[in-house]
C-alpha cells in the first residue's frame, strides 16, 4: 500500500510539472552532441545503448524456433512495446530525420540512463533471456506472453473509452471474455485466432496525446527505456489499473512484471544488435522513432 501511495503522489507531481512544462518550455536540444543524424552504418568506436525492452523479433543465428518467434512479435495483439521494435527498424530502412519536436533538457543523464540499460542488455538481460528461451519450449512462452497481455485488458477498454473510442472497448471486451473462459485465462488467443477479433493497445500517454496535451520533455529511465514527461505519467496512471499491480506481497508484483519481460525478450532477441549495426548514433535513432512511433498511435 506504501508503495502505490508514494506512486500516487508522484503522478500528481509529474503532472503538475507536465503543465508547467507546457506553459514555460523552451527548446533545450542544442545542448551535447546533435542527435539528428543517423544512417546506415556504424562506426567500431561508436559509443551506444538501447533500452533493454528494445529486443529482436529476428535472429539470424538461432536455428528451431526462429520463424515462430518472429510470427508472435509481428502478432498485432502482442503488447505495445512491439510497435516500437517495428518502428525503429522502419526508421533505417525509410532513412528519416531525427525529430527535433520534443526537447532533451537531460541530455547527459539520458545518455548516461541510455548506457547504463546497454550494458544492462549485453550483460545481464540477454543472457539469462537467452538461457531462458533454450530450456523453455516456444508453446510455453507463447502461453505465457498472451497471458500478460490479456491481464492488460482494463489499461487497453479504460484508455479505449477516454479516447471516445466506445466500438474498439467492446471489442476489448469481447476478446477478453473469449480468452478468459475458452483461452483459458488467456493463455490462448481464441478470440483473435478463430473470431478474427483484434486488440487495440491504447495507453494512458496516447489518451493524454489524444487531449493534445504535449510531451513534456524527453527522458530516459533505467531499465523502462525512452520516454516523455507524458508518457512517464501515463505509465504511472497505468499502473494503478494493471491488475498484476495489486499482487501481494509487492515482491511478488515486481516478480511478475520482471518475469514478463523476460519473456518478452526471448522473443525478440537480435534486434537490438541490428539496430546498433543500422544506426550511426543509436542515442539520436532511438529517440527519434520513439517520438516518431508515439506521435503515430495517437494520431491513429
Amino acid at each position: 500500500m506504501k508503495m502505490r501511495s508514494y506512486l500516487s503522489v508522484l503522478t500528481v507531481l509529474l503532472f503538475v510539472l507536465l503543465t508547467a512544462s507546457q506553459l514555460f518550455s523552451q527548446d533545450l536540444s542544442d545542448i551535447g552532441p546533435q542527435l539528428t543524424e543517423f544512417g546506415l552504418s556504424s562506426p567500431n568506436n561508436q559509443i551506444s545503448g538501447s533500452p533493454p525492452r528494445l529486443f529482436a523479433k529476428n535472429d539470424a543465428q538461432n536455428k528451431g524456433n526462429e520463424d515462430l518467434d518472429a510470427n508472435i512479435v509481428n502478432d498485432p495483439d502482442n503488447d505495445f512495446d512491439n510497435d516500437l521494435d517495428k518502428e525503429l527498424m522502419d526508421e533505417y530502412d525509410n532513412d528519416s530525420q531525427a525529430s527535433d519536436s520534443v526537447s532533451d533538457p537531460f541530455y547527459y543523464f539520458n545518455y548516461a540512463m541510455y548506457g547504463i540499460n546497454d550494458f544492462l542488455y549485453f550483460y545481464a538481460i540477454k543472457p539469462v533471456a537467452t538461457g531462458y528461451k533454450a530450456i523453455t519450449p516456444t508453446i510455453v512462452r507463447k502461453g505465457v506472453k498472451n497471458f500478460f497481455h490479456n491481464l492488460l485488458f482494463p489499461v487497453r477498454f479504460i484508455n479505449n473509452l477516454l479516447q471516445g473510442k466506445l466500438s474498439n472497448a467492446g471489442q476489448e471486451v469481447e476478446i477478453f471474455l473469449i480468452n478468459t473462459t475458452a483461452g483459458v485465462l488467456g493463455f490462448g488467443q481464441v478470440a483473435q485466432n478463430y473470431f478474427d477479433l483484434h486488440t487495440f493497445n491504447e495507453d494512458l500517454g496516447q489518451t493524454f496525446g489524444a487531449y493534445s496535451i504535449g510531451e513534456g520533455f524527453y527522458i530516459v529511465w533505467p531499465l523502462l527505456g525512452p520516454s516523455t514527461l507524458r508518457d512517464t505519467i501515463g505509465l504511472i496512471g497505468d499502473y494503478f489499473i494493471t491488475p498484476v499491480s495489486y499482487v501481494e506481497p509487492w515482491e511478488l508484483s515486481y516478480g511478475l512484471y520482471v518475469y514478463d519481460e523476460l519473456n518478452n525478450a526471448s522473443f525478440r532477441l537480435g534486434d537490438y544488435e541490428a539496430l546498433k549495426e543500422a544506426a550511426i548514433d543509436p542515442y539520436a535513432a532511438i529517440k527519434n522513432a520513439y517520438i516518431q512511433n508515439r506521435d503515430k498511435k495517437i494520431k491513429e
